[in-house]
């Protein structure tokens, strides 16, 4: 494994989401979220992969943050880039049309971006329980965990840890909204 990659995608995302912060009612340094999407797929994957790593790290700059790909490829390489465009949203579509597309392609998505995908949804529905976005009802609440659930479940190429673990958080959460 690379450190100094991991560690430069790292330094990178955190200058990248300085300003931002989560939507829980905590509403902690947004960087936590990257952070814990690469422990869960090396701790609960089991991934040692630095690209894959990195890629976690890095998943929502493309999509959150002034970061354009090929910025991103020059810093960190193709393959990296390759599964961090493979996880970004297109936000020039509807928020509705992006959803439906991240089931459909959930499905094509390569086995390092599935990684990617599964680690954060696993961080995203923890965080429905542990500190749900300010404002959201139960309903809405319930809709995201069961549309996360579409998404990994469309997920071809899942790690079989990372899946078994979504699977009993997203009951977990579901009983706790």
């Amino acid at each position: 494994m690379s450190t100094e990659l991991i560690l430069k995608a790292a330094a990178f995302a955190a200058h990248k989401h300085k300003d931002q912060r989560r939507k829980g009612a905590e509403a902690s340094p947004y960087i936590n979220h990257p952070i814990g999407v690469a422990k869960v797929i090396a701790e609960i994957g089991g991934v040692d992969d630095a690209n894959v790593i990195a890629a976690a790290l890095l998943h929502d700059t493309l999509e959150d943050t002034q970061t354009s790909s090929a910025e991103l490829e020059q810093a960190f390489g193709s393959q990296v880039t390759a599964i961090v465009q493979a996880v970004t949203d297109d936000k020039t579509l509807a928020k509705h049309r992006r959803k439906e597309l991240q089931i459909e392609h959930a499905a094509h998505l390569s086995s390092e971006a599935a990684l990617v995908k599964i680690a954060d949804k696993i961080c995203n529905v923890g965080d429905m329980i542990d500190s749900p976005p300010k404002g959201w009802s139960i309903e809405r609440r319930t809709e995201y965990i069961e549309w996360a659930m579409r998404v990994v479940g469309n997920c071809a190429n899942a790690n079989p840890a990372l899946k078994a673990h979504f699977d009993a958080l997203a009951v977990m959460a579901l009983r706790s909204v």
